[in-house]
């Protein structure tokens, strides 16, 4: 298939990454805007490992209210003054706190996690795979531990605006758009009820 600026200007569109990400990306899957698409999720993957160790000087604070009763702030850390001050990454802020507004995340993190609550959830999730096959049950057990923390867990939440990707994806994509890293330092929800 031939690249044309129709079609990386219809991947920028899709994925909001520069449009030289999107020409190569392009021409390693051979012209299929799809194939492409998959391509810039894998290295928006592999961009945000690479700048994990970077340290965060700057960012913006998101809020979001719903109604008047229910909101949420959320801290957006980034490297750089130039991107907390882009447009975008306010937005995506805000988004964030849209995010936890609505689905209230007890952790951050699955690091975040305490051992309390993992031991807690392990002694019931216990009973329920006992009458499994041995061999299975620890299988068992931590994939009914992953689902149950998953909601709990913010980067693990599907967004909320678009369920095929968590806010861990968005916030990787984040980082390979911005070229820095990205990360949600804090975020507190309130409630008027």
């Amino acid at each position: 298939m031939e690249i044309t600026t129709d079609s990386i200007k219809e991947l920028r569109e899709m994925t909001g990454v520069s449009v030289m990400q999107c020409k190569k990306a392009l021409q390693e899957a051979g012209g299929d805007v799809k194939k492409a698409e998959v391509i810039l999720k894998k290295h928006s993957a592999a961009s945000a490992e690479k700048k994990a160790s970077r340290s965060l000087a700057a960012g913006v604070l998101g809020s979001y209210v719903h109604d008047g009763a229910i909101g949420a702030l959320v801290v957006l850390s980034c490297e750089t003054d130039f991107v907390a001050k882009n447009p975008e990454f306010a937005a995506l802020a805000r988004e964030l706190a849209m995010q936890v507004t609505a689905t209230d995340p007890a952790y951050a993190t699955t690091d975040d996690i305490s051992a309390e609550a993992k031991q807690t959830a392990t002694a019931v999730f216990r009973k329920e795979v006992a009458d499994k096959p041995a061999a299975m049950q620890e299988k068992i057990l931590e994939g009914k531990l992953a689902s149950y923390f998953r909601d709990q867990v913010l980067l693990e939440q599907p967004c909320i605006k678009d369920e095929g990707k968590t806010v861990r994806d968005l916030l990787n994509e984040a980082t390979q758009k911005f070229g820095e890293r990205v990360e949600v330092s804090r975020f507190t929800r309130l409630s008027a009820r």
